[in-house]
């Protein structure tokens, strides 16, 4: 069983940065895949960012490339997601998730989910 923690959500303006925690115990935190997903208002849960197992891997949604960076301690059994040039549209709230062998971008894939952290973007 693994547990996931996010941390660092908050209010921003539009071209600032941020960068959330996932703090995970159980488990052994090598074997996962990572991944960060939001839900915005009204919306559905979406795919941001994943990351492979030792951290060499990374894949992006096309909405948040070139500003996001998913990274991974390790040894410090956390995952971290940077966000450059916040905009609005980025509001949400960001969760944490992990799976042994998840589909990438799937969020039906992920076993595992953090309870989320919000950011809100203004303008």
């Amino acid at each position: 069983q693994v547990q996931l923690v996010e941390s660092g959500g908050g209010l921003v303006q539009a071209g600032d940065s941020l960068r959330l925690s996932c703090a995970a115990s159980g488990g052994t935190f090598s074997n996962y895949v990572m991944g960060w997903f939001r839900q915005a208002p009204g919306k559905e849960r979406e795919f941001v960012a994943f990351i492979g197992y030792t951290g060499g891997y990374t894949d992006y949604a096309d909405s948040v490339k070139d500003r996001f960076t998913i990274s991974r301690d390790n040894a410090k059994k956390t995952v971290y997601l940077l966000m450059n040039s916040l905009k609005p549209e980025d509001t949400a709230v960001y969760y944490c998730a992990a799976d042994s062998s998840p589909i990438g971008r799937q969020k039906g894939s992920y076993k595992y989910w953090g309870q989320g952290t919000r950011v809100t973007v203004s303008s």
